[in-house]
């Protein structure tokens, strides 16, 4: 979708519709909505006292308007109570006109930036929210049928319209910001989205040279024998029971006429198919198990975006690739693994993968010797339990780098919750016969495997986020369509921003 800027009267702006938000139960009307309500005679206060439309969060009704304007349709769209209203539900209002705008057929539409007042935000922030939003809600994947979206079927142009005070040097930097970011994470939906058979390690490390050809990062790809070398037997203890050819995959973003400093290292799981090895998973909905490579999916993303914002900041991101499959020569419950920084794993549950895979991506991100790490992961099945498919689970080693983390995730809707690292869920986790073994049984299932994490981080901050919840939602949310949901892209850009040395 094209976005353009314009600075007009809503009233002389000539386009197929104008979108207006209606906070619930206030008497006093948004500056678009009463600009609208001024120039069609009332209308807006009209309806709503019918109390045909009430401004319940993302409600819309469609109006027609035969004089005062110099567009016949109004779109009202329902932004709930003013005291709650947020830039997520900004970004969700804004998702939810330009969906019902796509759904009448109409190719264009306005968005006044006076759509909805967000305490806090000023022009380019809000910007960016309301071009977030609209790509974020209209991304639909359909790759892979074969009648796809035609243009015809597409939204093709949004109007920015900027008040006359608004400095437009600051709205077209949130304009851009906002597809970038968009653009950024609708990439990792694709990528999450696409079958096993498609997705593959070799998928993941070529588009991830795509990208630092693109972009200009510096990219390297260990196959199976480098890795050998460098004694990564807990990534490649995965890998033995597929035929696929695992990948080590490194992008490095670097900022130019910035000193590069101590990097912030990501590190992505990328199970591109899980079916739990020899510890195999039950069938039903195994085909979701595509999805097991969001987190290494989502630092692609965040490497391009990084790329394409100029964050003053290095930025290395890794991601281990493989697939997790029964054979003969696929890791056996009881096997005992060593890992590359030379401690020994027994292999409790072949299912407990992930972690094993990011224990050496870990490790080899104390090469950077980094000022942080972070690390994201479709990693357990009970932070689903607990905290549902719409926060992310983070534990770490550094308060500093949560409270970071935790705002970003506020002010993005990207959420996470804290859950604790005590010492004694370390006792869970050891081993009779090795150093440590990856499960420490169904009690605080999340938790323990964050701790085996922490067994690889050393002195460095760090902090593990469980994404296994939100990187695929099954029901339809104003700015994540049903699939893959780009979990981690926008937190992790935000957190970025934020983070000072």
């Amino acid at each position: 979708m094209k976005i353009r800027i314009a600075k007009q009267p809503v009233d002389l702006i000539r386009d197929e519709i104008i979108a207006a938000g209606i906070f619930e139960g206030s008497k006093r009307l948004g500056t678009a909505a009463a600009r609208i309500n001024k120039h069609t005679a009332g209308m807006i206060k009209d309806i709503l006292a019918s109390g045909d439309f009430t401004g319940k969060l993302y409600q819309t009704m469609l109006l027609y308007v035969k004089k005062g304007l110099k567009t016949n349709r109004v779109l009202l769209v329902g932004l709930g109570k003013e005291d709650e209203f947020t830039p997520e539900r900004l970004r969700g209002a804004t998702a939810s006109a330009a969906n019902r705008v796509r759904d009448l057929g109409l190719k264009k539409f306005v968005c006044p930036l006076g759509f909805a007042h967000v305490r806090g935000l000023k022009p380019g922030g809000k910007a960016r929210a309301c071009v977030e939003g609209m790509l974020l809600g209209l991304y639909r994947f359909d790759e892979f049928k074969s009648k796809k979206a035609t243009e015809q079927d597409r939204l093709g142009t949004c109007t920015i319209l900027v008040d006359e005070n608004d400095a437009l040097n600051e709205v077209r930097a949130g304009v851009k910001e906002g597809r970038i970011i968009a653009e950024a994470t609708c990439m990792v939906r694709s990528m999450v989205a696409r079958p096993g058979n498609s997705a593959t390690p070799t998928y993941l490390a070529g588009t991830a040279r795509s990208i630092a050809r693109r972009e200009g990062l510096k990219c390297s790809v260990l196959d199976a024998r480098s890795a050998k070398k460098m004694g990564m037997g807990a990534f490649l203890g995965v890998a033995r029971g597929s035929d696929e050819p695992a990948r080590f995959i490194v992008l490095e973003y670097v900022p130019v006429k910035t000193k590069a400093g101590k990097p912030i290292v990501v590190v992505g799981k990328a199970i591109t198919f899980d079916s739990g090895g020899i510890s195999l998973k039950p069938a039903n909905n195994m085909e979701e198990m595509k999805t097991d490579m969001a987190g290494g999916a989502a630092v692609l993303g965040i490497l391009q975006a990084c790329a394409r914002l100029k964050i003053p900041r290095r930025v290395v991101g890794i991601v281990p690739a493989t697939e997790n499959l029964p054979s003969g020569s696929a890791l056996k419950p009881g096997d005992v693994i060593t890992a590359m920084s030379g401690k020994t794993i027994e292999i409790i549950s072949t299912d407990a993968e992930g972690r094993l895979i990011l224990a050496d991506a870990l490790t080899y991100a104390h090469r950077f010797k980094p000022d942080a790490i972070i690390d994201m992961a479709t990693l357990t099945g009970a932070c689903i339990i607990a905290l549902g498919n719409d926060v992310s689970g983070m534990m770490g080693t550094d308060e500093r780098l949560i409270s970071c983390l935790k705002a970003a995730g506020e002010a993005t809707g990207d959420r996470v919750w804290q859950l604790p690292l005590y010492e004694q869920y370390g006792e869970l986790i050891k081993s009779d016969i090795a150093d440590i073994k990856n499960v420490g049984g169904r009690p605080a299932g999340t938790i323990t495997a964050g701790y085996f994490l922490k067994e690889f981080v050393g002195e460095v901050p760090w902090v593990h986020i469980d994404i296994a919840g939100t990187a695929w939602t099954k029901t339809n949310k104003p700015c994540a369509p049903k699939g893959a949901t780009g979990a981690g892209v926008r937190l992790i850009i935000e957190m970025l921003r934020r983070w000072q040395d």
